[in-house]
């Protein structure tokens, strides 16, 4: 390209780009954007997905059962209503009673509260922990990768099962939130070491080189530039975690093996197989039947919800569904103004 000199001192490659704005935006128009990308376009995301729709309804229908639902519906006792009564006789009872005369939509409205609190203490805590020690140690390398891999290595190789029933039965925890965190004690050592890997390809990407040569620190390095590349694999493993919880805790409080102070699915389907032959009774099946499809419901729709996270930690689908920065047409908020010219390109 022929590089001539203007009369102003500039070569007109120099010229051939000009790029200005003007841009004045108040708080108020900075909070509506922020709200429309944060919080409304994640939405139009979810809602625009069958899947992620489908899924969030579910939750939202425990997150309900788990909360309001315990004050609309009476705490199950016995001789609450007539003892085995079968699933949609009696207004009543609409899911029918147990062979306490348990009201069987009280037990399992009742035993959701505590176990949400054991998802969300299970769930947390493995992302937490395989997060800090994977991107870290990814990303930092030397002494500190080896200790902590070492580390997540020796926790990989102690079976879970037998490991989660010996914790149980020292500690005998009633707490939900401790129940969850010994169910997962130590699930999160597969996804550290997974998300390490990760991290040792994206640590030498242009824009982490340039944030380091820049002197931004370490931590804001890891949060902002690396970790939102591995939400959508986060999320799916929180999902995971969560769908163990809920299946761990079912499998030992129907086996005995945790406390029957709580109030569980577990428990219901202990007594509906131990005292109530609900395996070869046609008239108690509902007994089994009914927490178990609990459970199962609550897995799908945690299922379905996680497919749909991928699409919504993208970037360019939240960018297409955000009001101010989706789409050419796209109008931008209320006293932002921008030009942008281009000029011709220089001929050779």
């Amino acid at each position: 390209m022929k590089r001539t000199e203007t009369d102003g001192g500039e070569t007109e490659a120099q010229m051939a780009v000009e790029v200005t704005a003007d841009v004045e935006i108040t708080r108020l128009d900075w909070a509506k954007q922020f709200i429309d990308e944060a919080i409304l376009a994640p939405v139009r995301i979810i809602w625009s997905d069958w899947r992620a729709r489908v899924g969030t309804l579910i939750i939202l229908l425990y997150l309900f059962m788990g909360t309001a639902a315990t004050l609309l519906v009476e705490t199950p006792h016995s001789n609450q209503g007539p003892a085995m009564l079968m699933p949609f006789q009696d207004l009543t009872h609409p899911l029918g009673t147990d062979g306490l005369g348990q009201d069987m939509l009280g037990l399992i409205v009742h035993a959701t509260p505590n176990m949400l609190r054991m998802i969300l203490a299970g769930g947390v805590f493995t992302v937490a922990m395989a997060t800090v020690i994977g991107l870290f140690s990814g990303y930092k390398g030397g002494f500190f990768d080896r200790v902590m891999m070492t580390i997540t290595d020796i926790t990989m190789t102690i079976p879970g099962l037998p490991l989660i029933i010996v914790l149980a039965a020292i500690l005998e925890p009633e707490n939900p939130y401790l129940i969850g965190i010994v169910l997962t004690i130590n699930a999160w050592a597969g996804l550290a070491r997974a998300l390490r890997s990760q991290v040792l390809t994206l640590r030498d990407e242009e824009y982490v080189e340039a944030s380091r040569a820049m002197g931004i620190p370490t931590r804001t390095i890891v949060y902002e530039d690396i970790l939102p590349n591995l939400m959508p694999y986060i999320m799916v493993n929180f999902v995971a975690a969560a769908r163990g919880v809920i299946f761990g805790s079912v499998a030992l409080y129907f086996l005995g093996i945790l406390p029957f102070s709580n109030l569980n699915w577990g428990v219901t389907m202990n007594l509906a197989y131990e005292t109530g032959g609900a395996l070869y009774a046609l008239q108690s099946a509902h007994w089994l039947f009914i927490p178990m499809g609990a459970v199962v419901l609550l897995s799908f729709g945690l299922i379905l919800f996680s497919q749909g996270m991928d699409r919504v930690f993208n970037p360019r689908v939240r960018a297409r569904h955000a009001k101010f920065t989706g789409g050419e047409d796209s109008e931008p908020p209320a006293g932002v103004s921008s030009t942008r010219t281009t000029s011709d390109k220089t001929q050779p």
